[in-house]
C-alpha cells in the first residue's frame, strides 16, 4: 500500500489560464480528489477554494472541519510545483484536537503528505529548507509530516500505523540555521493560526493579527489518530 502511495500520477496536474500548475490534493482515506488555481507562483488561494480544501481535508472519522492556515497551503502549494508532482496525497490534514491535545493537525497547521515519484526523504530535506516549519520522517508508515510553528522542530518516528509514536529530535542545529536563512532572505516567522469560528474570508482578514504562540507545543498526536 505504501509503495502504491508513492507511484507517480498518471497525468501532470492540469494548468491554469497562465499554464500555472494548480494545486492538486488526493485523499487516500476517502479517495476524494481536488485541484485549485493558485493566485501568484508561491500559492495563494481564494476564500471560496480554501474552503473546498477545508471539506476535502476534514476529520474523516467525524465529518469535522477547519479551514486551514493559508501559509500551509500555500507550502504543500511549493512541494508540488518544486517535485513537479502531479499531486500532493494526504494521508491526513485536520484531525479534531483532544481536549489536553497540543497537535498542529487540530489547528489546521499540519498535513501528512505523500509526493508521487519523490522519496520521502527528498520531500523532508525540501521542507526543512523552507524555514518556519515542522517536519517528522515516519519511515515505516510512509509519509512525511509537515506544520508551520514560529521555530522549525524535526524528527522521525519509526512507528507504524496505529502505534503510539516514537519520535526522535534530530537535526537541530541545522533547524536553527534554515530558520536564520530563512529570516535573512525576508521569510517572518508563523504566528499562530487562530481558530476560526466563521468563514475563509474572517480567517484570512484576521490572519496576520495573532501574536506568535511560544516554541513548546507538541509536534504530533500519536499516530494512531491517523485514520
Amino acid at each position: 500500500m505504501v509503495e502504491a502511495w508513492h507511484q507517480p500520477t498518471a497525468a501532470p496536474a492540469p494548468t491554469d489560464d497562465h499554464g500555472r500548475p494548480q494545486l492538486v490534493i488526493e485523499m487516500l482515506n476517502t479517495a476524494e480528489r481536488i485541484a485549485v488555481p493558485a493566485q501568484c507562483d508561491d500559492g495563494g488561494f481564494r476564500a471560496l477554494d480554501l474552503d473546498r480544501l477545508a471539506h476535502r481535508l476534514r476529520d474523516t472519522r467525524n465529518g469535522n472541519e477547519l479551514p486551514m492556515d493559508p501559509a500551509l497551503m500555500d507550502l504543500v502549494y511549493r512541494i508540488q510545483r518544486h517535485f513537479q508532482a502531479g499531486a500532493i496525497r494526504v494521508v491526513s490534514g485536520y484531525r479534531t484536537r483532544k481536549p489536553t491535545g497540543q497537535s498542529n493537525h487540530g489547528r489546521g497547521r499540519a498535513i501528512d503528505i505523500v509526493v508521487p515519484g519523490a522519496k520521502d526523504e527528498d520531500v523532508a530535506a525540501f521542507v526543512r529548507s523552507q524555514g518556519f516549519v515542522g517536519v517528522g520522517l515516519y519511515p515505516t508508515s510512509g509519509f512525511v509530516h509537515v506544520d508551520i510553528r514560529p521555530a522549525s522542530y524535526y524528527w522521525v518516528d519509526w512507528s507504524g500505523p496505529g502505534q503510539r509514536n516514537r519520535e526522535q529530535a534530530t537535526l537541530a542545529s541545522q533547524a536553527a540555521a534554515n530558520d536564520a536563512r530563512a529570516a535573512a532572505s525576508g521569510v517572518r516567522p508563523h504566528t499562530r493560526w487562530s481558530e476560526p469560528s466563521g468563514d475563509v474570508d474572517a480567517v484570512w482578514r484576521n490572519a496576520g493579527s495573532t501574536s506568535a504562540p511560544s516554541d513548546t507545543e507538541d509536534t504530533e498526536d500519536d499516530i494512531e489518530e491517523d485514520p
